[in-house]
């Protein structure tokens, strides 16, 4: 079990964007431990939770039947799809909550932490490659290339060339050791010198970047005029994402990074009223420190529709 509860991050915020009124049609996009799905519920909603660890499901569901929330394993990017074959086409409210959960994170056996030994696992779906898979075959240059972009690691090419050095590499206690050696680590530093390299590889063995960005794409597709997004990001590279989706689809400038090309601004606006970005306050961050970088975003769904380029339907199916 996990060593710390699981707290849902800003769910009064969250709550607050969703403006939930009973008999509404709801979806979680990362059941997790169930917090958001649960208070949803208590709202009086019906709802569709998606969490593609099997973990979360498994142990999800009694908490799911007891709330009468519908439970369904799979990647939030899916959601358009999976929601049809159960004949929903329209809902009124979407909640993300993107990254890692405590619950992935305090079990050294699922190896997405560098802070007790386990094996180089880090597949949140427990399935296909795994952070051991792509250190021990890719090429040096690659892992260089996704520390710098996922984790903005400064001194990248120094840790892949350790990497290729250290290689095999089968324990998240052996990366978290050359990754130190590398970079230098003093046991008084703030901040371990391994949490850039290990968030970047964890979100490039689990495509999260990509899979957020389809599910804000299936989330605009999903709402019905009226509803509303709620995403809460917990770095960087994430809220620029959903900041210039929700700019671009609201009528602003698209922006662009080097984490994102810049897009074409919407012809006819499909969210309107993009919040200013929510962070924690002081009383939560007492009570849940992990809260310390997460940011909410939500919007509103306007009644355009949404046209589809060739690549988004493709992607879609």
């Amino acid at each position: 079990m996990s060593a710390a509860p699981h707290i849902p991050v800003l769910l009064d915020e969250v709550l607050d964007a969703l403006a939930i009124s009973p008999g509404e049609v709801h979806v979680d996009g990362t059941f997790g431990a169930g917090g958001y799905s649960s208070a949803m519920a208590g709202r009086g909603a019906r709802v569709f939770a998606f969490d593609r660890d099997p973990d979360a499901i498994r142990e999800g569901q009694a908490l799911a039947d007891e709330k009468g929330i519908t439970l369904i394993e799979g990647e939030f990017s899916r959601m358009e799809a999976l929601l049809a074959e159960r004949g929903i086409a329209r809902v009124s409210g979407i909640t993300l909550d993107i990254g890692v959960s405590s619950m992935q994170l305090d079990r050294p056996e699922r190896g997405f932490s560098f802070q007790a030994d386990g094996p180089l696992g880090m597949t949140m779906s427990q399935a296909g490659m795994s952070a051991a898979d792509f250190l021990n075959t890719a090429p040096e240059q690659e892992i260089a290339d996704v520390l710098y972009r996922y984790g903005e690691e400064p001194r990248s090419r120094r840790v892949a060339r350790a990497i290729v050095d250290a290689r095999p590499l089968e324990r998240t206690g052996q990366l978290a050791a050359v990754v130190r050696r590398a970079l230098g680590h003093k046991p008084h530093d703030k901040k371990d010198p391994a949490t850039r390299t290990f968030q970047a590889i964890r979100i490039h063995v689990n495509r999260e970047l990509e899979e957020l960005e389809r599910g804000l794409e299936a989330a605009e597709h999903l709402l019905e005029e009226g509803g509303r997004l709620a995403v809460v990001t917990f770095h960087s590279l994430e809220d620029r994402i959903v900041k210039q989706f929700l700019r671009n689809r609201s009528g602003g400038d698209a922006g662009g990074s080097r984490h994102m090309p810049q897009r074409q601004a919407a012809a006819v606006p499909t969210f309107e009223r993009p919040a200013k970005a929510v962070r924690p306050g002081s009383a939560e961050l007492a009570r849940n420190p992990r809260a310390r970088s997460a940011t909410l975003r939500s919007a509103v769904r306007t009644a355009a529709p949404v046209s589809l380029s060739p690549a988004s339907r493709s992607a879609r199916s």
